[in-house]
């Protein structure tokens, strides 16, 4: 089975904050790990509205999905987390610039509070 599972990791999107991996592939699938708006290159979060925040988000998930043979066009289930369902609307037209249909199954979570202060968090399970 470890044959199977394999670690992803990419510096096109932030290093892990804690101890997971990026993404892990197991066999076709791909499952990514939640993506906060940190800028990979400095790893802060931009002072940023939270379309902004959003868009970095689904860059960063975006590049994670690609290294591991995958891209956001074959994700399957996508789940959004939110500290602010205010935000839903701003932040569901930027999803929509990211996933094209058929769109992908979706849940989407209001939670009180995301690492790095983050308002926005998403992860995604794909096929490679």
């Amino acid at each position: 089975m470890a044959k199977l599972k394999k670690a992803v990791q990419t510096e096109g999107a932030p290093a892990p904050v804690g101890p997971y991996s990026q993404a892990v592939a197991f066999g076709d699938l791909v499952f990514s790990s939640g993506q906060i708006g940190l800028d990979p290159a400095t790893g802060k979060m931009a002072d940023a509205s939270v379309e902004e925040e959003a868009e970095q988000v689904f860059c960063n998930l975006a590049a994670v999905l690609e290294a591991a043979g995958s891209g956001m066009d074959r994700a399957v289930k996508v789940t959004v987390f939110l500290t602010d369902m205010g935000d839903f609307g701003r932040v569901n037209e930027v999803y929509a610039r990211h996933f094209k249909e058929p769109f992908p199954a979706r849940s989407c979570f209001a939670v009180a509070a995301l690492p790095k202060g983050a308002r926005v968090e998403v992860e995604a399970v794909a096929v490679r």
